[in-house]
């Protein structure tokens, strides 16, 4: 029971903080992925090839992008990371602007990363999920302009990362989390909030309050889970409310919270989910998921790999 509990906890704390350049293994200690055979590098930079089709054909200037990591289907989650895709990226057209934990550094930081890059962070070469979010063209420009501010960038950055931050908190952020604040902040003005520490963010969350998002609740069904924060440095459980550790729940900014809040505050907003196998590309267009394992039916378009 106790190597179960250790393992599910791993899961979840390493899937939210993957990133393609670096992550934290089991133990919480940061080590690089193992690398891909040139067969599976190959078919993932065709799998990039189709997701920046996709982004180009699209007329947006950006896309809401989520990834699959580590395996959070316990959790009943398939994406574990997000970020901004955007077409004006001073990086290459369609890089990602996300939140990644440093551990050269032991910091999180902004980083805008090609989208091979970001594809090639996943945690299984075989089978991998992305999902693409388009908005409506005036919430879509507005959310466009707020990720390429800098300074608003780095203004809602806080300079303590947990995967498993407290979605209304300011003492830690985790990736998924950034990107919240970042889509309030360019709904409402928040980026107009001067000053240091916080501030900012704080008036990001409270118009997340203020419009009903709701974060991803994950519930832990071992009570030692919540404390693992003694031996892993990147998880922590003190800026959880009481009565959440109580009930042995983190409710947690993930992929799928940012996604319902964009269906809430932007409606005719538009998803297509992509995913690879080691022989073929299933596109799906709607909200509805992929089935899993990649398998087509027949609403979907199916591109051959081999």
């Amino acid at each position: 029971m106790r190597i179960r509990g250790l393992r599910a906890a791993a899961l979840l704390c390493a899937a939210l903080a993957v990133s393609a350049s670096a992550h934290a293994d089991l133990l919480g200690y940061c080590g690089r992925q193992a690398p891909m055979n040139a067969a599976a590098q190959d078919k993932l930079l065709r799998f990039t090839e189709i997701v920046k089709i996709e982004l180009s054909q699209s007329g947006q200037g950006m896309a809401l992008i989520s990834r699959s990591g580590l395996d959070l289907t316990r959790f009943g989650q398939r994406y574990s990371h997000a970020g901004l895709s955007l077409r004006d990226s001073e990086n290459a057209p369609w890089s990602v602007r996300q939140l990644y934990f440093s551990c050269d550094e032991g910091r999180p930081r902004i980083y805008d990363q090609g989208m091979a890059g970001f594809l090639l962070g996943t945690n299984d070469p075989k089978l991998g999920y992305v999902s693409l979010v388009f908005l409506p063209e005036e919430r879509s420009a507005q959310v466009a302009r707020a990720a390429l501010d800098k300074p608003l960038s780095l203004q809602l950055l806080s300079p303590n990362y947990s995967a498993n931050a407290y979605a209304f908190g300011l003492q830690y952020q985790n990736c998924n989390q950034w990107v919240a604040e970042l889509l309030a902040a360019s709904w409402a003005g928040a980026q107009g909030a001067q000053g240091a520490d916080g501030q900012s963010r704080a008036a990001a969350q409270d118009w997340l309050k203020s419009n009903g998002y709701q974060p991803t609740v994950m519930a832990v069904n071992w009570r030692p889970m919540m404390w693992l924060g003694a031996f892993i440095p990147w998880v922590h459980s003190d800026d959880h409310p009481e009565e959440d550790l109580a009930q042995l729940r983190f409710r947690v900014s993930m992929p799928s919270s940012l996604e319902a809040l964009i269906q809430a505050q932007a409606p005719g907003a538009q998803r297509v989910e992509m995913c690879h196998t080691e022989t073929q590309v299933v596109i799906r267009r709607g909200w509805a998921p992929i089935a899993e394992g990649c398998v087509a039916e027949p609403q979907d378009s199916v591109i051959a790999l081999n």
